[in-house]
């Protein structure tokens, strides 16, 4: 039987972050699956990175049978845009797997160059049903294949008594609104003096130092802790001493972060923007509020505190078990082998 070739192209960056992204997850586990897998680029210079994607294609083009595109709506748009246009020079077949939920305004916004990536591609791969239904909509050829979880490495805590102990698990960016959840903390201590949070993630765009400034102002700085980066295993742990997850986003798609808060048993109180209302059922698997409303999430980790996460956190878990490896890879397999 072939064995398949895959170029994977994104950021690999791994090794300097020590956080997995999902090139990192997929590309492992492909390999298990007998499949062989080249990754690029783990440059951390953005040019550097650019170029070394485009010399991978030129070295690995004779010798892959497919490339995988980590496709993003920002930045990293323009690198999938000229990694495309190269492979379908070389007649390479590719699929872009999308990330970020601002993709679809990004097909409003770049139509040309949205229609050179998406409309040549063998198919395009959609974590979540929101972005496949707006590529589906716009034309583009779509496969919703969701994000994978390795189940056996999250241990479901039971949490019968929620304490006001917040966790936040993103990049400091502006589209995530980080300073969200230190207005939370600050309206939450109002009734709950002790109430604490502790943000785990890297900067992304300056954003840290505003929400460093925001908790000083608001005398909160001994009620926060800000961890940096730390790995999964590292942020898996410290989850236990936590007992309600938020996520604050404008913008999102289908947060990898939420996933496995929800694998871990942690109640997600949650801005509904983007695909998570694909993702979070309110009040069944999670709590949804709109973006930026500080007094709906304080509401709704009160109403945690007073009545616990009833049947919402086992319902989170039975939903998340789906995403794992043994489940999702039959999409994949189905999709690689026919190359």
């Amino acid at each position: 039987m072939k064995t398949t070739k895959v170029l994977y192209i994104g950021n690999n960056l791994f090794s300097k972050t020590g956080y997995p992204s999902m090139l990192e997850t997929l590309s492992n586990l492909f390999k298990k699956e007998g499949y062989v897998v080249i990754k690029t680029s783990s440059k951390s210079n953005v040019v550097l990175r650019m170029l070394d994607m485009v010399f991978s294609i030129f070295k690995h083009q004779k010798t892959t049978d497919v490339a995988l595109i980590d496709t993003y709506s920002t930045l990293n748009f323009y690198y999938a845009y000229c990694c495309a246009i190269l492979l379908k020079w070389f007649r390479k077949p590719y699929i872009p797997v999308l990330h970020g939920g601002n993709l679809p305004e990004r097909l409003k916004k770049s139509p040309r160059m949205s229609k050179a990536i998406f409309s040549n591609a063998l198919v395009n791969v959609a974590p979540s049903e929101y972005l496949s239904e707006a590529f589906q909509n716009a034309g583009f050829k779509t496969l919703c294949i969701p994000n994978v979880l390795e189940i056996e490495n999250y241990p479901f805590k039971v949490r019968e008594t929620i304490h006001p102990k917040l966790l936040y698990v993103r990049s400091f960016a502006k589209i995530y609104n980080p300073e969200m959840a230190i207005k939370v903390l600050f309206e939450l201590k109002k009734d709950y003096p002790n109430a604490t949070l502790c943000m785990v993630g890297p900067d992304r765009d300056g954003t840290l130092e505003d929400v460093k400034a925001l908790a000083k102002k608001l005398n909160l700085e001994n009620s926060v802790e800000f961890t940096g980066v730390l790995t999964k295993e590292a942020w898996h742990k410290k989850s236990e001493a936590f007992d309600v997850f938020i996520n604050t986003s404008n913008v999102d798609n289908m947060p990898v972060s939420i996933i496995e808060a929800m694998a871990l048993g942690l109640p997600v109180v949650t801005t509904n923007v983007g695909g998570i209302k694909f993702l979070v059922k309110d009040n069944k698997t999670g709590f949804l509020v709109n973006s930026n409303d500080v007094g709906a999430m304080v509401n709704s980790i009160k109403d945690l505190i007073e009545t616990g996460p009833r049947d919402v956190t086992k319902n989170a878990r039975k939903q998340v078990e789906a995403y794992q490896w043994n489940v999702v890879k039959h999409q994949w397999k189905q999709l690689l082998d026919k190359v």
